[in-house]
């Protein structure tokens, strides 16, 4: 479930996508279940094992609450209660997408320990994975929300570096956005939060999804030449890459979860 759009997808034993389906949410919650007890009838000739449900905000694992989100106005939603009671399972597990979507980009990079995947998208969130596992440590981390003295306030970095910010600023998605100045102009927005990141995480490697992870391609290469030009000697500078699967890490996330906590 992202801010914008709720993806579903069903894996077979072997991590396959066999179907997929994927509609835009919506701004309440009553609505948002309507419209997934639709989209289930699309799948109504599997028969499920167990369920992952990816959130973008903070979650009460124990109960499977999300309790607040960054670009959605729900609150304390029962959302565990509420998908078992759709798909006739009990096994549902609850979790943030970030860290759903960071734990699969680990298991496809275990040449590195320590991985942070950022992704930026309608927000900007954070996973931090050591040894192929999410760290419960810093299972709740919302680096988006982090404050950052720009243009002389403090504002929180996903306010002003998100997509959503990209496309408030410049007047087009990223997906549309091809001029390089616009790009150098973004990099700015992006390196003084890469920067916080490198020197409170020290990782192995960043990598970067998310729908302008995306287009890393358009970015990868200035954000590295601008992380170096701040380069403190207590820091040191991983390599930062572009994600296997930017827009469709944490579907897949949802897969491995579920494989771990149950062994399935």
């Amino acid at each position: 479930m992202g801010g914008t759009k709720t993806l579903l997808a069903v894996f077979d034993e072997n991590g396959q996508i066999l179907k997929q389906f994927k509609f835009p949410t919506p701004e309440k919650y009553e609505d948002f279940l309507s419209k997934l007890q639709k989209a289930l009838q699309e799948f109504k000739e599997y028969q499920f094992v167990a369920c992952c449900c990816a959130l973008p905000g903070r979650i009460d694992r124990n109960q499977g609450i999300g309790v607040r989100f960054g670009n959605l106005t729900w609150q304390n939603i029962p959302i565990k209660q509420d998908v078992s009671r759709l798909l006739g399972t009990d096994h549902v597990l609850v979790e943030n997408d970030a860290k759903l979507a960071g734990l699969y980009e680990a298991i496809n990079h275990k040449e590195y320990k320590k991985v942070v995947y950022i992704t930026i998208g309608t927000g900007i969130g954070i996973g931090v994975i050591t040894n192929s596992n999410i760290v419960s440590e810093l299972a709740d981390s919302e680096i988006g929300n982090m404050l950052i003295n720009y243009e002389g306030s403090l504002q929180k970095w996903e306010d002003f570096a998100s997509g959503r910010a990209f496309q408030k600023r410049f007047g087009m998605k990223a997906s549309e956005a091809n001029n390089p100045t616009i790009w150098e102009r973004y990099t700015d927005d992006l390196v003084v939060g890469f920067d916080a990141a490198l020197a409170v995480f020290q990782p192995d490697v960043v990598i970067i999804g998310g729908g302008v992870g995306a287009h890393f391609d358009k970015f990868g290469s200035l954000l590295a030449e601008k992380i170096a030009k701040i380069r403190n000697r207590m820091v040191p500078i991983p390599p930062i890459i572009k994600a296997t699967k930017p827009e469709e890490a944490v579907i897949y996330g949802c897969y491995e979860y579920i494989r771990q906590k149950l062994g399935v």
